[in-house]
């Protein structure tokens, strides 16, 4: 895939369908209205470096199955096209090869469907050898199931019993090349997959607590990250800002320590080849002891993008892993609009704002508090000798308490079962 420019002189006409089946809505899994989708990928066309000039939303019972739009439709886009020397058109939506072919023929210009261009800024924005592997991956399997045969350099001679026109050869031809390199990507994609599980026994091995944070795209995770951790990582107001994860301590308030990994954002609709591709990255939510679920409260279609997070965790499997429910950049919110979000949560959510620090001492204790829900309150003598325990102790536990004699320190602590044991093994030799 060719990289777009980021000058501003690329302009680009989205078009979507505001489909008025029901059962066709909940097979494309749109979950926001039509226009709020296009407004989303109006914002995806900004982080490929492209002006929307213009947003063209066609009511249609279902899509058309040669133009996606209709006919009538595809000629009012075509005079916006002209009008605004646009040189896209983004469609809200998953178009067919022959649809895209019959579009671009019609428009005259580069016709883009959702995926695609999901699939251009993960193209753009991959910076990790693990991250461009993964992009590529999902590109070609994309790319697959859209080789098609059209026109005269793809068409096949007609008669004769069992032979094979030019195209077919061609088509054939391509379709093993491209099968070839799925391969090898898979592969190399599985060798990656090895390595993280490596890292993931080791820091399991490490009795340190491990929190990962997932959401919506843009939502502000890489800013809680960086809040949290005082890791500098790239935190731009853009869909899809970081690709790759990181994982770092965050040491606690109490002295506990925890591991922090930040992951991809999700989006609806999000590639099928995408989340294939990733799933080496996007595992790391399943090693987790806790999630914190960052939402942008500062956006009306918060509800629907929870409810995506929510479809996309139960796919990777992690529906069952606790999680905390955060309400970021409430900072950008009035008090009444706050109350209203916070009466719809039913309190189960806490007010934050990552980039001013609100709320980030509240969110410490609860997490706390869920790591160690099944904990125990023990009083250990520790000798001065084993001293190194106690900083053992204040990773992967809390310390209520401490009484200092002469030849040791009775340490009141919170720990759960499993550490608790263990420490209690060490210090009995």
């Amino acid at each position: 895939m060719n990289k777009l420019s980021e000058a501003t002189s690329m302009k680009a006409i989205i078009c979507a369908l505001d489909i008025k089946a029901p059962r066709l809505r909940d097979k494309n899994e749109m979950l926001l209205m039509a226009e709020e989708s296009a407004q989303e990928l109006a914002r995806l066309a900004a982080t490929l470096g492209l002006e929307v000039v213009g947003t063209v939303i066609q009511e249609r019972y279902s899509p058309d199955p040669a133009t996606y739009l209709g006919r009538g439709k595809v000629q009012e886009i075509a005079e916006l096209v002209s009008e605004h020397e646009a040189s896209y058109v983004l469609v809200d939506g998953q178009l067919s090869p022959s649809q895209s072919y019959d579009l671009e023929e019609d428009l005259g210009v580069q016709v883009l469907d959702r995926t695609e261009v999901i699939l251009r800024i993960f193209a753009q924005r991959a910076r990790t050898k693990e991250g461009k592997l993964q992009v590529e991956l999902a590109a070609r399997r994309h790319e697959l199931t859209r080789l098609t045969g059209r026109g005269t350099a793809l068409s096949s001679l007609g008669g004769g019993i069992g032979t094979r026109g030019p195209g077919e050869q061609k088509l054939e031809l391509e379709r093993r090349v491209l099968r070839r390199r799925i391969s090898r990507l898979t592969h190399s994609l599985e060798k990656v997959r090895r390595v993280r599980e490596v890292q993931r026994k080791r820091r399991r091995a490490s009795q340190i607590p491990q929190v990962s944070l997932v959401g919506y795209a843009n939502a502000g995770k890489s800013t809680l990250f960086r809040a949290l951790t005082g890791e500098e990582v790239p935190c731009d107001d853009m869909l899809f800002a970081t690709l790759d994860p990181w994982t770092r301590r965050w040491i606690l308030p109490s002295g506990m320590v925890v591991l922090v990994t930040d992951t991809v954002g999700f989006i609806q609709k999000l590639p099928h080849e995408l989340v294939y591709a990733f799933r080496a990255t996007l595992e790391e939510s399943l090693e987790a002891d806790l999630l914190i679920h960052v939402v942008d409260a500062s956006l009306p279609t918060w509800i629907h993008q929870v409810e995506t997070v929510h479809t996309v965790l139960g796919e990777l499997g992690a529906s069952h892993i606790p999680a905390i429910t955060v309400l970021n950049k409430t900072d950008m919110l009035s008090e009444h609009e706050l109350e209203n979000i916070l009466v719809e949560t039913r309190g189960k959510a806490l007010a934050i704002s990552a980039l001013h620090g609100y709320g980030l001492d509240e969110l410490a204790a609860l997490v706390e508090a869920e790591l160690l829900a099944d904990s125990q309150v023990v009083s250990l003598l520790v000798p001065y000798s084993m001293w190194d325990i106690v900083s053992e102790i204040r990773t992967c536990g809390s310390i209520l308490e401490e009484e200092h004699g002469d030849a040791g320190a009775v340490i009141t602590c919170r720990l759960s079962l499993v550490d608790m044991n263990r420490i209690k093994k060490k210090l009995s030799g």
